[in-house]
């Protein structure tokens, strides 16, 4: 069973339009107690995000013209030569609505991505959350490290039961030998003996794709060895 982005995204979503002004959107991020928010156009498509990084721009570029000694983090400055802003942040800085101090376009994932692949995004693209659209581009959700943490969660009898329900039934249990599965804090333990060898790596294989699980131990054995092994000098060569 895979967990896609739509079983554990946010779907009360805090959003502003574009024309927002700089106040409405510091207001609202203080009110609501979050850290950003995605800016929609008037048919709910998502133009961009705007954060509290960018609403404290401003008070960055006025610390830069009036303060000593003033030089913006290294992180910051790396980021606007990536991403081809002014050296000085001054576009930012200037902003008066959403629109002019959002950063665009919006890092997104579809609903049916599995909450790998919008972990990958999170990693590739440096980003905590991401917008959750649909195939027009639609708000349909924001999804954060936080909710793809969950699956994490789940007690070792929800985590066995679905690693169980990976395992072939055939290698789970027969008239002598099967695969024993044990969960103690998320680590999975399988143990017991199967007919071929191809039968307990696969189960071992299934286990470590089965979401949720932190670790898998095996001490597996087996009757025949059906796996053909490719010596590396074949590679090599």
């Amino acid at each position: 069973m895979r967990t896609t982005v739509k079983d554990v995204m946010t779907t009360d979503v805090t959003s502003v339009e574009a024309g927002a002004s700089f106040k409405d959107v510091a207001e609202m991020l203080v009110e609501r107690g979050v850290s950003a928010v995605p800016v929609l156009d008037g048919e709910l498509r998502v133009l961009g995000v705007v954060s509290e990084g960018d609403l404290m721009r401003k008070e960055e570029f006025r610390e830069q013209y009036y303060g000593e000694s003033y030089r913006p983090p290294l992180r910051a400055r790396l980021r606007r030569r990536m991403t081809g802003q002014p050296a000085d942040g001054s576009g930012k800085a200037g902003g008066r609505t959403t629109a002019e101090l959002m950063s665009a376009p919006a890092v997104t994932v579809a609903p049916s991505a599995s909450i790998a692949r919008a972990a990958r995004i999170m990693d590739e693209c440096g980003v905590k959350r991401l917008v959750v659209v649909d195939a027009d581009g639609r708000l349909r959700g924001i999804v954060s490290r936080r909710d793809l943490l969950r699956m994490y969660l789940r007690d070792d009898d929800e985590t066995r039961r679905r690693v169980v329900e990976g395992i072939s039934p055939h290698t789970r249990w027969n008239d002598r030998d099967g695969i024993l599965v044990e969960v103690h804090d998320g680590i999975v333990t399988l143990s017991g003996h199967t007919l071929k060898r191809g039968d307990a790596d696969a189960a071992v294989r299934s286990t470590r794709r089965t979401e949720g699980v932190v670790d898998v131990q095996e001490t597996l054995t087996w009757s025949e060895n059906d796996v053909l092994e490719v010596p590396l000098a074949w590679y090599l060569r």
